[in-house]
């Protein structure tokens, strides 16, 4: 896996062994980075890269401009990738990582942008997650379309959804 665009394109990411993560596929980052820098949301953005696994969101986000990311992970060896991939590629001082559970951790966090939620799955708890974002706009990666979703996100609206094999990504926005 590498990143796809930005400062630091073609840089190696590391992934952690086993199935307990499932990091976004080049092409679904690739796409969904350049509609976000299109929307004018990433440069001097503040990140949250929930359930953030390798840290391939952040990374991205980061490398095309992002002024700061705060990972959350609660996965030992995934937490001990994502260090890596932030000491490698010279992040850390951009960067803050949260051991911990993204539900539990997303309400701690203020002054930010934009959040990127890759949870496993079989996740089933939008409603909550997004009642505790303190930002208006979410991209989410699930195994299902969002639209599906949206009768039971309240505050919020389903603003774009591209699937990409088994993977959907939603832009979420919080209604005014």
């Amino acid at each position: 896996m590498r990143v796809v665009a930005g400062e630091l394109r073609g840089r190696r990411i590391s992934a952690p062994l086993g199935k307990k993560t499932r990091p976004t596929t080049d092409k679904a980052r690739e796409a969904t980075f350049n509609a976000l820098g299109s929307l004018g949301v990433i440069v001097g953005a503040r990140v949250v890269d929930a359930f953030a696994g390798s840290g391939a969101l952040g990374i991205e986000a980061l490398s095309r401009g992002a002024e700061h990311c705060t990972f959350i992970e609660r996965d030992r060896e995934a937490l001990e990738v994502l260090r890596e991939n932030l000491e490698t590629l010279g992040l850390s001082e951009c960067s803050t990582v949260v051991r911990g559970d993204a539900m539990t951790n997303i309400g701690l966090t203020r002054n930010v942008s934009l959040v990127l939620a890759d949870p496993p799955y079989e996740f089933a708890q939008w409603s909550e997650f997004l009642g505790e974002v303190a930002c208006d706009l979410v991209v989410a990666e699930s195994d299902r379309d969002m639209n599906d979703e949206s009768p039971a996100i309240t505050g919020w609206e389903v603003t774009r959804v591209k699937r990409y094999g088994r993977a959907y990504v939603s832009f979420i926005q919080r209604l005014a």
